[in-house]
């Protein structure tokens, strides 16, 4: 599917979110990579086989709430 020189992350390798975008709808939360892989805002991801990748976004220390 990828046709950059050299080519991206192919859908099954780990580092699949580094592929170009090809399709970016901010609006709609989402982006088709070249490799065929539909990337969520929320990091989820759709690989082109249906897999689903549950979001993955790293908890910030903004996020952690402390308890008292």
């Amino acid at each position: 599917m990828c046709q950059h020189k050299p080519p991206c992350p192919s859908a099954d390798s780990a580092d699949r979110e580094a592929a170009q975008s090809v399709a970016h709808h901010p609006e709609q939360g989402w982006s088709l990579l070249c490799n065929g892989v539909l990337l969520f805002e929320d990091t989820g991801e759709l690989l082109p086989d249906g897999q689903i990748i549950a979001p993955h976004r790293p908890l910030g220390s903004a996020q952690v709430i402390a308890a008292a």
